[in-house]
């Protein structure tokens, strides 16, 4: 019987310090800057647009043309599809490049991360490093909105998706 729990005892431990290795290893790849960091916005280089501000999932953000400073117009339902960059508590942090990161209170008590004023949103038809909602146009509450990832330094992007308008039933919700 001790002659099975050898072996057995040997597996586990290689496999236990197998699982540790595959951790360490994807914790270091990803670096802050590079849209995966440890940084609240980074900057990652997207085909067709340049250089565009990324959460730190490395998913895309955008703004809206009915922003302003301090004021969110993304409310309600439209959320559902434009989903506010906030941050639970602290400060949150961006890439060297960004642009000037700070926070807006939301109406709904939520703290939303912002680049020169502007409130971040990601879209949820995107995938990390891919933008499909630039130059997208929908209405949600009677409000017409024109969305455009962030690029790098806080400008908007040009072009993307046409301008082509959607709808709020065109994301199947």
């Amino acid at each position: 019987m001790h002659r099975l729990l050898i072996p057995a005892a040997a597996i586990a431990a290689a496999l236990a310090l197998a699982a540790c290795g595959s951790a360490s290893s994807s914790t270091t790849s990803s670096s802050a800057g590079s849209g995966g960091g440890t940084d609240t916005v980074s900057v990652k280089s997207i085909s067709g647009l340049g250089d565009v501000l990324v959460d730190a999932n490395g998913m895309p953000l955008y703004t809206s043309n009915l922003d302003t400073a301090g004021q969110p117009a993304c409310t309600g339902s439209c959320t559902a599809v434009w989903k506010p960059l906030s941050v639970a508590s602290g400060t949150p942090s961006a890439a060297a490049n960004a642009g000037k990161v700070a926070l807006v209170m939301r109406a709904d008590g939520t703290q939303q991360v912002t680049i020169g004023g502007k409130p971040l949103y990601t879209f949820v038809k995107d995938a990390p490093g891919k933008a499909t909602g630039n130059g997208a146009t929908d209405s949600f509450d009677g409000r017409t909105f024109t969305w455009n990832a962030v690029l790098a330094g806080g400008k908007n992007a040009t072009g993307g998706s046409g301008g082509q308008t959607t709808s709020r039933s065109s994301y199947g919700y």
